[in-house]
């Protein structure tokens, strides 16, 4: 059968397109530092570790179908991670954790990779349409326009709003959806191999793995399916553009 060209790229944003910059611990250190208080960052990245591993165990994908939201779910695992490093005060820790969760709307709060401004921009010069599925809270758009990448978009469809994650078929069949085209006409590229490259290739999206620190190597992921740096994925992509 001839093969269908491909027509979209879906892409993961943390990890992929950004990074949190420098540590969680810096900037709510930094956030304790304007209240008088003075907590280690490497103290609160541990305690941080620790709640966000509790919290998502108890309350998958922001707790959505517990009645949560992602703003009382973050604002949740800050609180309990600021009284872990022995914040004791209710109302200090309710003001710190607001302010956090909003700041981490802004640009300094994040570090967009020196590859993915290009290669987003390659790949709407190929003439691939390009999609958002990301296991984030509903923040991601404003944080995607802080962080200039927004416009780069068709669309963006976050866990939250979907009401399930990555690597559930669900969250993918939302974003094919959207592109309005079938499965073999989009590809997915992300950072992780199970909500990621498996979960996309599972609903029979073409997965790239993004492999940053080149640690799948062992053969787990073909080489024609894996990166380590956005820069190789354009040439890829085009590949997948000839009918």
């Amino acid at each position: 059968m001839p093969r269908v060209p491909l027509r979209w790229v879906l892409w993961d944003i943390k990890d992929t397109l950004l990074k949190v910059r420098g540590s969680v611990g810096d900037h709510y250190s930094k956030e304790a530092g304007r209240w008088g208080l003075s907590l280690q960052p490497a103290e609160i990245n541990a305690a941080f570790r620790e709640t966000f591993r509790r919290y998502s165990s108890r309350y998958p994908n922001y707790g959505v179908s517990q009645g949560q939201t992602g703003q009382t779910w973050w604002i949740g695992v800050m609180r309990d991670t600021l009284a872990e490093c022995k914040v004791n005060d209710p109302a200090l820790l309710n003001t710190m954790a607001t302010n956090l969760y909003q700041d981490f709307c802004s640009a300094e709060k994040w570090e967009v990779f020196p590859d993915s401004k290009t290669a987003l921009e390659q790949c709407s010069s190929l003439g691939l349409k390009l999609g958002v599925v990301s296991n984030f809270d509903n923040r991601l758009e404003t944080i995607l326009r802080s962080c200039g990448l927004l416009s780069h978009f068709s669309f963006v469809v976050t866990s939250e709003a979907a009401g399930v994650a990555k690597p559930s078929p669900a969250i993918f069949h939302q974003a094919l959806q959207k592109c309005g085209t079938s499965a073999d006409r989009v590809a997915h590229v992300g950072d992780h191999y199970v909500y990621d490259y498996l979960a996309s290739r599972s609903v029979g999206i073409h997965g790239f793995l993004l492999d940053r620190d080149d640690s799948h190597k062992a053969g787990d992921v073909p080489q024609e399916h894996r990166v380590v740096t956005l820069d190789e994925l354009p040439s890829r992509l085009q590949e997948l553009m000839i009918e």
